[in-house]
Formats: structure tokens, C-alpha cells, sequence
């Protein structure tokens, strides 16, 4: 199997045509294609209007269409908020001459404020007359749905299958209020919305498990500021166009994966007031669930975040065995945390700030690429204070932080989890204040 990043995001995927409009703050985004279904959504207790509505029109297994607002969330809106939410699925329906039952419905901005229907018909009007399946209405459709992102989130892959391809395109919106922790159930998630489009036939049990898996290894390991959102969902919908090529269920979870993770890493690139990107790599032998509980503890902590936006290499080791140590671990025994295992190495990747004498020449400016430094061995801290590599680390846009528990060798199978967010900057603050 090969996979192979391509252009035209969810309109890549035969069978699908989409387009968008924003106006100021309020935007429209409509797709269109037919095909199997299955989602997850948020766990907040106050679930939005469209939340609750599409979660009951997935339970017809099939959808036609899409319909997403930006501007106002439709939460804490009561009956008028569900009324609302169908009336979109009604007037998209009407537009394009679907059946009601077959249009899901997502919703994201303020909340506590009710929907402008005028609005919202009236822009549904002109971006019913420019649906199209060129790259363009994928591209519209992500504008149309961001609120604080500074850009829009997309992308298409191609699975070569012999003796043919199938593909799988996307485009998700978010930028604050992130920490998934999504189910199939229905459990977390954040502000974030995800749509994804595959041109493959696959059943319906397998295309809930490949969104699972992919989902739990991705989204539900991006954390933007821990907040959890009354909004958010994820779907996926298979149109079957390529019917004619079989696809294993190991193969396409696969490229479903990347393709969220990709999303995953745009969303916390774009992270409200971010000016860094932040990953962060767990190996050792607890279980994943565990493994993957402190990859995120990490990278939510506020004050690992802090130190990182500081570029302060002497506190950000610190930081991060106080959030292992507080993350909702469940291990014990053999297999539990021992301090003096743990190792903890700081990358780098990207452009730092340099030298006063690198900065005289931008081209002589060292990349920092495969360049490492090992903070913390076998449980002791070495000393940063003199070393100028962890502080031109730390001066880089990307910093990756690689944990090892040192549990490994006590276990048949290592475990690996990784995570994705961004630094804590005053920016965020200025963004959040209003």
C-alpha cells in the first residue's frame, strides 16, 4: 500500500462537491455526497442544537449532505435552537432536492445566541450555485467554517490498491478550546469541526471502527487549552464511487489515520496565540491508555506551555515530570512509574534564533533538524544552565519532547503515544478577553 498526499481535500473524493461563503464573522459551508455514515461527537453535558439533531439523523446510517454554520454555535438556545438546527437540515434539503432525514447539521461560534435564519438562507443560496467538486469548494468550505483560525484546514490522500486507488480528503476547523476525547459513543471532543470523504465501499462496522481508531490515536491527542466544546463532531462518510477497488480494513485505517492526523497537527499549529508547535512522544510499558493520558497531560499543561512560549529549557523538564506525575495514570505495580527510569530528550526542527554572529548571515543560520539534547537521564536532571544546543532548541518554532519511562524492558510490547499542541502566549489571553 502507498499513500500519497494530493490537492483538492474532500472534493478529491469522487462523488462530493462542496463550496462556502464567510461574511465578516458568519460563514456557510454546504457539501454534497451520498454515502455511508458514522460520526462522533462531543461529551460535554450541554450539547448543542446540531449536535443532538445530527446525532438522530445518523442513526439513518446515510447521509446526502452537510450543512455548517460559523458565527453561532445554536447552544443553550432551547426548542428554538432545535428548530433551527432542522431548519437548516430543511433548507438545505429543499436546495438540493434531498431528503431532510439525509442531511447532517454543524454549527460553531458563540454561544447562547440564536441563529439569523435570513442569514443563513440567504447564503445558502449562493453557495448552492457554486458547488463544485474542483479544489476551490473544498478550499470555500474550510474558510467558511473558521472562527478564530488564522487559516484553513485541509487535505486529500490516495491509497494505491492494486489494481486501483482510493481516496480519502478532509477539511476540519479549529483553533481554541481543544482537548478531544472522543468515542464512539459520543463522548469529548472540542471546538473543532471534522468532515472526511472517502470514495471507498467499505460496511458499516468497519467504517465506525476505522474512525475510532484513527480519532483516538489523533484528534483525542490534540490539546489546544483543555477547554471542551458543546459543539464539536466528527464525520465520516464513504461514498463507495470506487467500489470497484477492495480495501482492507487495516489498510484504510491507515490512510484515515494520516489523514486526521494531519488535521490533528494543522489544528494545533493554528492554536490560538501559538508561536510554537508543540509534539510530544511517550514510550515505555504502561498500557496506551495510560501511555497516551500523560502524552496529553503534558501537552495541555499550562505550565509546560509557559515555559515553552518562555523558551525556558532550565523549567520546562520540571514542568513535565510534575504533569506525568498528575496525569490520570491508573498503573501499578511492576509495570508503574519509576523515577529513575525516566529519560526526557528535547528536539528541535525548524530555524532558531541563533547567534548575534549566524543572524549576520540568515543562510549561515544553523537548522535544527535531528538536533537533540537529553534533559533528563535515568531520573537526575543534567545541566542546561550552560548549554547553548537546549537553548537554540528551545528558540525554534517546532519543539518535540520525547519521554521515556524506561519500563520497557520489563514488558513484551512497548507502547507509544504522541501528542499535539502549542505554547501558552500572552496572545491568547488578548484573543480569549473579547
Amino acid at each position: 500500500m502507498k499513500i500519497k498526499t494530493i490537492n483538492g481535500g474532500l472534493c478529491a473524493v469522487k462523488g462530493v462537491q462542496a463550496y462556502g461563503i464567510k461574511e465578516g464573522s458568519k460563514g456557510l459551508a454546504l457539501i454534497e455526497g451520498e454515502g455511508k455514515v458514522t460520526g462522533m461527537f462531543t461529551a460535554n453535558k450541554i450539547k448543542a442544537a446540531p449536535v443532538k439533531f445530527t446525532e438522530k439523523q445518523l442513526e439513518n446510517g446515510r447521509i446526502s449532505a452537510i450543512i455548517a454554520n460559523s458565527g453561532c454555535a445554536n447552544c443553550f438556545t432551547g426548542d428554538q435552537g432545535l428548530k433551527d438546527a432542522e431548519k437548516m437540515a430543511e433548507l438545505a434539503s429543499s436546495a438540493l432536492g434531498i431528503d431532510k432525514a439525509a442531511v447532517a447539521v454543524a454549527s460553531t461560534g458563540v454561544i447562547g445566541v440564536k441563529l439569523d435564519m435570513g442569514l443563513i438562507e440567504r447564503q445558502l443560496g449562493e453557495v448552492v450555485k457554486n458547488l463544485t467538486s474542483d479544489e476551490k469548494g473544498s478550499t470555500e468550505a474550510a474558510r467558511a467554517i473558521m472562527t478564530t483560525d488564522t487559516f484553513h484546514k485541509e487535505i486529500a490522500i490516495s491509497i494505491d490498491i492494486d489494481p486501483g486507488t482510493v481516496v480519502i480528503g478532509g477539511i476540519a476547523k479549529g483553533s481554541g478550546m481543544i482537548f478531544p476525547q472522543m468515542t464512539a459513543t459520543a463522548t469529548a471532543t472540542a471546538t473543532m469541526l471534522a468532515f472526511i470523504y472517502t470514495d471507498a465501499f467499505l460496511e458499516d462496522e468497519v467504517l465506525k471502527r476505522s474512525l475510532n481508531a484513527a480519532v483516538e490515536k489523533t484528534f483525542n491527542m490534540t490539546v489546544i487549552d483543555g477547554d471542551i466544546s458543546t459543539n464539536d463532531m466528527v464525520l465520516l462518510v464513504a461514498t463507495g464511487k470506487s467500489a470497484s477497488v477492495k480495501i482492507g480494513e487495516a489498510d484504510f485505517t491507515e490512510g484515515l489515520t494520516y489523514v486526521c492526523q494531519e488535521l490533528a497537527k494543522q489544528i494545533a499549529r493554528d492554536g490560538e496565540g501559538a508561536t510554537k508547535f508543540i509534539e510530544v512522544q511517550v514510550k515505555g510499558a504502561l498500557p496506551i491508555e495510560d501511555t497516551r493520558a500523560i502524552a496529553r497531560a503534558i501537552v495541555k499543561s499550562p505550565l509546560v506551555k509557559s515555559a515553552i512560549f518562555g523558551e525556558r529549557a532550565d523549567l520546562v523538564c520540571g514542568r513535565i515530570i510534575a504533569a506525568i506525575g498528575g496525569s490520570a495514570i491508573t498503573t501499578t505495580g511492576s509495570l508503574g512509574l519509576d523515577l529513575s527510569r525516566i529519560s526526557i530528550k528535547l528536539k528541535g526542527k525548524g530555524q532558531g534564533k541563533g547567534n548575534e554572529k549566524e543572524n549576520e548571515n540568515e543562510n549561515e543560520r544553523e537548522n535544527l533538524d535531528d538536533k537533540e539534547f537529553l534533559a533528563v537521564k535515568n531520573g537526575e536532571f543534567m545541566d542546561l544552565s550552560q548549554s547553548d544546543l537546549a537553548v537554540e532548541i528551545m528558540s525554534g518554532k517546532e519543539i518535540f519532547i520525547d519521554v521515556n519511562l524506561g519500563t520497557v524492558a520489563e514488558a513484551e510490547t512497548e507502547t507509544e503515544a504522541r501528542a499535539w499542541g502549542c505554547d501558552l502566549s500572552y496572545d491568547y489571553v488578548r484573543i480569549n478577553a473579547g
